[in-house]
């Protein structure tokens, strides 16, 4: 069993919470690193009125004791400081309080999700299938990150582009333009892990494979509508010589010139850097709403309006490192032990060893 994690909690009920498995014990652990890391995935330009309601902090309550894990499940909860605002609409108990939402907004689950799950209101939806669930993913993924750091394997991000435009100043000027005509803009993100030892992931069965568990999960963040694994799109232009990292060897010491492949060959890592591109399809809430359907009425309507992002790419690169943490932290434990943080890095030592010494990498 490797590490995983499951959470729960909608964008406005009262916490949000996460219960995480799997990280060995012994690994010193901080909130305030963790903190720092939710604070990074409420910046960026062009975030919304909700960023300035709340400020997220995270507080622990099992599987840590006196800054140590104890390789139990650990627990984590994030208040929603907007709670007060809310009690009524979102409470557990009670009779229904509050306006129904019943314009279902194109890009969204709202419509499908009701079906789905026969709902009348459409924030029995939306609240759980809102980007705000990603605060925990960012939670666990920062703890992730610091078991990582004592594995010698880092991971980080940036953005690329935003709406077609490069550069600070252009997607600055993308960002405004959408705002003022009260639309949204998506773009895309890279994730880089490095320092990550060949051979994590397998190619004995297909649910094995570590690049399909990283497409897999970057898929799962919110209005990702595409993963590439290094220059996947661009390679399916090409010819083959120009595309595969070819092999070379230097007084024994195996390596590649080039990482065309993003770290992954045959559903493995291969030494390289795992680099994880992904694109965020513009936030379906927008200001000047689009055309939709009442659900209660079937008459035709606009969309309904939540308190939104005019861009939130680098909230999304943030939930994309978070990710990246997870998996690769689950293959770590999967394949060299979880138990004790100390039996984890001693097995990691031995196998870096081996592949040194067996094949130069």
């Amino acid at each position: 069993m490797g590490v995983r994690y499951i959470s729960g909690g909608e964008s406005h009920g009262s916490r949000l919470v996460c219960i995480l498995e799997g990280l060995p014990a012994g690994l010193k652990v901080s909130s305030d690193f963790v903190n720092a890391e939710l604070k990074r995935r409420q910046g960026g330009y062009g975030r919304g009125g909700r960023m300035k309601i709340e400020s997220d902090c995270v507080e622990f309550l099992s599987g840590i004791r006196f800054g140590e894990t104890l390789g139990s499940p650990i627990t984590l909860s994030v208040e929603n400081r907007d709670w007060k605002n809310w009690q009524d609409r979102m409470s557990a108990e009670g009779s229904p309080c509050g306006e129904k939402v019943t314009n279902a907004r194109p890009g969204h689950a709202d419509l499908i999700g009701a079906a789905k799950y026969s709902r009348s209101d459409v924030r029995d939806i939306l609240e759980r299938s809102s980007a705000r669930e990603t605060t925990m993913r960012v939670a666990a993924g920062a703890l992730c990150k610091i078991f990582l750091h004592c594995c010698g394997i880092e991971v980080g991000g940036k953005v690329l582009s935003v709406g077609g435009a490069i550069g600070d100043e252009k997607i600055r000027e993308r960002i405004d333009e959408a705002k003022s005509r009260g639309d949204t803009v998506g773009g895309i993100f890279e994730v880089k892990v490095s320092g990550v030892p060949a051979g994590l992931g397998s190619h004995i069965q297909w649910d094995r494979k570590l690049d399909a568990k990283f497409a897999a999960a970057f898929m799962s963040i919110q209005a990702v509508k595409a993963v590439e694994l290094g220059d996947g799109f661009s390679n399916a232009t090409k010819l083959g010589s120009e595309v595969h990292d070819e092999i070379f060897v230097d007084g024994g010491k195996i390596f590649r010139k080039t990482n065309r492949a993003g770290g992954f060959e045959g559903g493995m890592t291969n030494g390289e850097d795992l680099i994880i591109r992904a694109a965020m399809k513009p936030i379906p809430t927008l200001m000047k709403p689009l055309q939709t359907v009442d659900i209660a009425t079937r008459q035709p309507v606009t969309a309904s309006k939540e308190r939104s992002d005019t861009c939130a790419i680098w909230a999304a690169q943030v939930v994309g490192e978070a990710m990246a943490a997870v998996v690769t932290a689950d293959a770590i434990v999967d394949k060299f032990g979880g138990d004790a943080l100390i039996d984890t890095l001693a097995n990691l030592k031995h196998y870096r060893a081996r592949l040194t010494e067996e094949f130069g990498l």
